[in-house]
């Protein structure tokens, strides 16, 4: 039998990758205008990469969903309900992971342009070449970008979620002592069972 998915896993990992085509065509671009400047534009025409005009509008889609998930998720953190993680990443840690990650999306990109695109350089030559090593720092740049905001989305969600634990555990109504009567009555002993009478038993 197979185990169904949670669905909560499957929207926190959908708005994670989300973000991912954006950076990475941040990185790109910003590759061309570090090495060009102003002639960016007519750079990036000249070596084929005008269809990535037409990615912008799937791109922007895929941030929505990316915020999407995110107001999913923070409504579920709102109700208390966020699941434990085995395994946490520290910030530097993801931003590593993120701009590795970057640099290679950015050089397989670049060696498939080179392949079918008009204009563009072939090999080491079109992901390198002509300023192309200006993508290793455009990404560690953007890669912290984006490690920031997954990191502190993820800040976010857990601190709502235990704020809202808190609040609801705090107000839940204590059990109430019972009222103890300060004339309670109690039984007297006779002296003779208590041991203090006047005289000793007969012999």
């Amino acid at each position: 039998m197979i185990a169904r998915a949670d669905p909560r896993w499957l929207v926190r990992s959908l708005t994670r990758a989300a973000l991912v085509p954006a950076a990475a065509l941040l990185v790109h671009q910003l590759r061309f205008v570090l090495a060009f400047g102003s002639g960016a534009g007519a750079e990036l025409q000249r070596t084929g990469h005008s269809y990535l005009h037409s990615l912008v509008p799937w791109i922007v889609l895929l941030i929505g969903v990316a915020v999407g998930g995110f107001l999913w998720a923070l409504g579920h953190a709102l109700r208390g309900q966020r699941s434990v993680r085995r395994y946490t990443l520290s910030l530097a840690a993801l931003w590593l992971i993120c701009s590795v990650a970057l640099v290679a999306i950015y050089i397989a990109q670049e060696f498939i342009e080179g392949l079918f695109a008009t204009g563009h350089p072939a090999g080491l030559a079109g992901i390198f070449g002509y300023g192309g090593w200006w993508s290793i720092p455009a990404a560690l740049c953007v890669g912290l970008v984006l490690a920031a905001i997954l990191h502190g989305a993820r800040w976010v969600l857990d601190e709502v979620a235990h704020r809202r634990t808190r609040a609801v555990v705090s107000a839940r109504p204590r059990a109430a002592a019972l009222p103890r009567s300060r004339h309670a009555w109690l039984p007297r002993l006779s002296p003779l069972a208590e041991g203090w009478s006047g005289r000793g038993p007969p012999r």
